[in-house]
């Protein structure tokens, strides 16, 4: 009996041992249903879903972590939530049909693309009030800040340019001409590289931030897909700087990239129409948003191998992760 004591004992302090998995909430904004799915990382399930604004797209989250700001692109508005109570706070001020959004590295000021203006508005996310405005190409959307926090780059779709934006100045300093429908502007973690993911033309362009000219143009080839279902939109690069991930929209591919040489490795199969993508803050797993199939799928990103798919609200769109 003594030694079966000793044993659980020891069983025991094992287990106690063990870390336990750092649980994140996924946001997603679902465009059709006019809602919001907040999934649980550790159990990879939908634990709720809210009502926001109309048509959700670009969805962020304060540098704080206590707010969730949401573009209802058909109400013209950012609205802001409450992370813990999921309760709505207050709305921003923005121009028509808001589309994607990022924070200054300092947490404020708030950068909005407003697809039918041609504009970027700039707002003091504490304050509520408009700072600036910045006259861009035809239907903005992507937006990327370097970490110094000095250069914003907007994508406009219809102009097929990355500009290049002083955010001391808001005036723009450069504009780089990149293939068809410009979707979204990542920067890298040490700034060193901006990829510009285009949906129409199907490329990625890689970018000398210092130079602004085109180092490299990323190329696809999915045996079986044809050319023009391979659609770059969502772009995430892991914090090293060794590989990044790439939305194929209709291919139903996510294309894993080696960072360092810009060739792709691999093809990830995931749900119909992926589109957006977010890490969670240790880079376990990367979410994909897959806008026909109504749902998220789950990517190990040590194993490179997509671990679920979770049914979320009608057109899955944007996602963000949290600690909340």
């Amino acid at each position: 009996m003594r030694r079966l004591i000793g044993i659980i004992v020891m069983g025991l302090a094992f287990l106690s041992a063990i870390p336990a998995a750092k649980a994140f909430k996924v946001y997603v904004t679902n465009e059709k249903d006019n809602t919001v799915s907040v999934i649980d990382s550790v159990t990879l399930k939908v634990e709720k879903s809210f009502a926001v604004g109309q048509r959700p797209r670009g969805i962020i989250i304060t540098k704080d972590g206590k707010r969730l700001l949401v573009c209802a692109s058909d109400d013209d508005t950012v609205q802001v939530f409450d992370i813990k109570t999921l309760k709505l706070l207050y709305t921003l001020p923005s121009g028509p049909d808001p589309e994607l959004l990022i924070l200054h590295p300092s947490g404020n000021p708030l950068y909005i693309a407003n697809e039918d203006d041609n504009l970027i508005t700039i707002v003091d996310l504490e304050a509520r009030k408009i700072l600036g405005e910045v006259p861009v190409g035809v239907e903005p959307e992507g937006m990327g800040i370097s970490p110094d926090g000095k250069v914003l780059v907007n994508t406009s779709e219809t102009t097929n340019m990355a500009h290049f934006i002083d955010t001391s100045s808001y005036e723009i300093i450069d504009n780089v001409l990149v293939d068809s429908r410009p979707r979204v502007a990542e920067f890298t973690a040490d700034g060193s590289q901006l990829w510009v993911s285009s949906e129409i033309g199907g490329t990625v362009a890689v970018i000398d931030p210092v130079t602004r000219k085109i180092v490299k143009k990323i190329t696809f080839d999915v045996p079986g897909v044809p050319d023009e279902a391979l659609q770059p939109v969502g772009i995430r690069v892991t914090r090293d700087g060794a590989r990044a991930f790439v939305a194929l929209g209709p291919a139903n591919r996510v294309a894993v990239v080696n960072a360092k040489t810009l060739e792709v490795e691999k093809y990830l199969l995931v749900g119909q129409r992926v589109w957006q993508l977010a890490f969670t803050p240790d880079e376990k797993y990367l979410f994909s948003t897959n806008g026909v199939s109504n749902d998220v799928s789950v990517i190990d990103v040590a194993k490179l191998k997509v671990k679920k798919s979770i049914r979320t609200g009608r057109f899955p769109w944007g996602v963000v992760v949290g600690l909340e």
